[in-house]
């Protein structure tokens, strides 16, 4: 009985060991080596100061760019505070959430579902390309801007269903931003 019992102590902490400790930092360092920019969280740089990453969203709240997803992670894109509001589509905060960031939009035409809801994880970097479109009269009058040239490039920043089949058409809030930025009215 005190064989097996040793046997099985061994057996458990070697397993725990090549499971726990070896694969995961095999597997990481394989990543790494593969693609380190992936790897490593997708971030962007600017003169060598990190801005941001395609994967996590931030928020921009400035009239004079594209505004992202609201998030309910922590105080906003915190993600070490990700998760969804879970509330159902009858729950009176939710509703009430809804109607005021509707009202704060003012305008003549529906708002967009993806900019007056959360996303699942509430980190979400993506908006459609419908809330972009929706965005492109205030960010081109708020940067003397025309509208067909801020259209443009929207249009050249949506990225397409993967595989031409997977998920739907998104817009990166971060990419299309920092394009922005790079025209001249």
């Amino acid at each position: 009985m005190k064989k097996h019992i040793v046997t099985a102590c061994l057996y458990t902490a070697i397993t725990a060991v090549l499971l726990g400790v070896v694969y995961p930092l095999l597997i990481t360092g394989l990543a790494h080596l593969a693609f380190p920019a992936k790897a490593n969280g997708s971030l962007l740089t600017r003169n060598g100061e990190v801005i941001g990453s395609h994967l996590i969203g931030q928020p921009f709240t400035g009239p004079a760019y594209f505004h992202s997803r609201p998030s309910a992670a922590g105080t906003g894109y915190d993600a070490a505070n990700s998760s969804g509001s879970n509330l159902a589509p009858t729950n009176k905060a939710l509703v009430d959430r809804v109607a005021a960031s509707v009202s704060t939009e003012a305008a003549a035409t529906p708002v967009p579902i993806d900019l007056v809801t959360t996303s699942a994880s509430g980190l979400d970097p993506d908006i459609t390309p419908a809330a972009a479109l929706y965005q492109v009269p205030r960010v081109a009058s708020q940067r003397g801007l025309p509208e067909a040239t801020v259209r443009q490039l929207v249009i050249s920043h949506t990225k397409p269903r993967q595989l031409g089949l997977l998920g739907e058409p998104t817009v990166n809030v971060l990419d299309l931003n920092l394009a922005l930025d790079q025209l001249k009215p």
